[in-house]
């Protein structure tokens, strides 16, 4: 009688769950020619706010994260017709965020968990994603969003235009080597401690060609070789110590920048530390970036702001049936009405500084 093997792998393994390929969900939600128009062409103008071609400001707004599809649609909805009202001198683009990053446990996200029970059923997680990416584009918003799991952008990078690595990955090799491949320009946020120069290293990191595992877009394993990523740019938001938004901080971001042969051109993050996590706290942030662009700051290039149709945040629970219609369950935002004043106040104040495109 043989002996049972010795147990040396996957011990903590409980099972796996086959995914469909990237391709395979693509082929099935499909980007229509008009729509990949459209996310060339608004990667192409972020791409030039970046660098300093295009003076417009890129105002990244919407929910902390995403976790009803109907709410997020009707919010791209009703935030659409503003983005065209400041268009000649503000880029709006939605922030669309489904995976969130956990300092210790906690949902992890629309794709990870979509039906906010612990189920996890991350195949429908990644098709509800699509169709949020995909509606959104179609109500002709530009999508931002952070990039977490690194098998996640073979799914849905065709409809991003900007994407972001947050301050606990920024030091994380791992992202590195995938923002150096990814198709449209990087933020780095700056450490949760406030380090710039996380970001900034994680910025030339990625700047650089990598080589390593991943899969393609037929769901295969293999060595993913990458050109590196000349866009990346440097996220303020904050840290332990408190904002960064004020002349002084950007003032370093902007020598540090310049020291590492970096473009000295930033977003500043309105939320996380630079508002005390305090959601209401975010129009001071904002109006006092915006107060030193109009002044003649051309370092700050776009602001970042979490919103969603109502403001405030609730707890999930134990039944996702008793959430609220509009409201955050992760960080606080600000109303789609006050992110319109802000907009609408921003587009006045840039008035004399922001030549019309």
């Amino acid at each position: 009688m043989s002996e049972q093997p010795l147990p040396i792998q996957d011990v903590n393994i409980l099972g796996t769950t086959p995914l469909t390929s990237p391709a395979d969900l693509k082929r099935e939600l499909p980007l229509t020619d008009a729509l990949a128009r459209s996310v060339y062409e608004s990667r192409e103008t972020a791409k030039d706010i970046l660098s300093g071609k295009d003076r417009r400001v890129i105002a990244i707004v919407g929910p902390c994260s995403i976790h009803n599809p109907q709410s997020a649609i009707e919010y791209a909805q009703r935030l659409a017709p503003i983005a065209d009202e400041v268009r000649d001198r503000i880029v709006v683009v939605m922030r669309v965020y489904f995976e969130k990053p956990r300092t210790t446990v906690g949902w992890k996200g629309l794709i990870n968990d979509p039906h906010l029970n612990g189920t996890f059923d991350m195949l429908t997680g990644l098709r509800m994603a699509r169709e949020i990416l995909l509606a959104v584009n179609e109500a002709g918003l530009p999508v931002a969003t952070e990039m977490l799991e690194p098998i996640t952008p073979q799914y849905i990078a065709d409809l991003i235009t900007l994407a972001s690595i947050g301050a606990r990955t920024t030091e994380s090799p791992t992202h590195r080597q995938m923002a150096s491949g990814l198709s449209m320009p990087v933020g780095f946020k700056n450490s949760t401690e406030g380090s710039l120069e996380v970001a900034i290293n994680a910025m030339q990191a990625a700047s650089a060609g990598h080589t390593f595992l991943g899969i393609d877009n037929e769901g295969k394993t293999c060595m993913m070789n990458t050109r590196g990523n000349d866009m990346g740019h440097l996220i303020l938001r904050g840290g332990r110590q408190g904002s960064n938004y004020d002349a002084d901080s950007l003032a370093t971001a902007s020598k540090l920048l310049h020291e590492a042969n970096l473009p000295p051109r930033f977003v500043v993050d309105c939320s996380h530390a630079n508002s005390n996590k305090d959601y209401a706290n975010q129009p001071i942030a904002w109006n006092d970036v915006i107060s030193q662009r109009a002044a003649g700051n051309d370092t700050i290039v776009g602001l970042m702001l979490e919103s969603n149709l109502k403001a405030g945040k609730q707890a999930l629970g134990s039944n996702p049936e008793d959430l609220k219609y509009g409201i955050s369950i992760t960080d606080g935002c600000i109303d789609i009405d006050e992110t319109a004043e802000l907009l609408q106040s921003a587009y006045a104040a840039l008035a004399a500084t922001v030549a019309k495109a």
